[in-house]
């Protein structure tokens, strides 16, 4: 089968056979999971054989491709993936602390002003 080009996370289309590292499918893309405001690719939902959904994360893909995704994990790993359940976490930057001396602070020893957004 032709994989067709790689592709980045955005383009990945519903239906996109998914392979496990040992060659078998396991399942096609239901949707990608992202927070495509900050380019941050979180993983896949796949819908697999079985009918089921399960969660993919990103540092368990492989590749993506025009026709396919390939995946770092054996296939029976792959039957063992969690189910999906709620969204990331987002983090950012609250601009309002940006002046404060707490800010300084933070940056001065290293740490963030990150805040989860709800």
């Amino acid at each position: 089968m032709d994989d067709g080009l790689p592709i980045a996370y955005e383009v990945l289309e519903k239906g996109v056979p998914v392979q496990a590292s040992d060659g078998e499918q396991v399942g096609t893309v239901h949707h990608v999971v992202a927070a495509v405001e900050q380019d941050i690719f979180h993983g896949l939902v796949i819908s697999t054989k079985g009918g089921g959904r399960r969660f993919v994360e990103a540092s368990d893909v492989a590749s993506l491709h025009e026709h396919s995704v390939e995946l770092k994990i054996d296939s029976e790993a792959a039957a063992s993936l969690p189910e999906p359940g709620g969204g990331a976490p987002v983090y950012d930057e609250d601009p309002a602390t940006i002046n404060t001396w707490s800010h300084w602070a933070h940056r001065l020893t290293g740490r963030k002003d990150w805040n989860q957004r709800s």
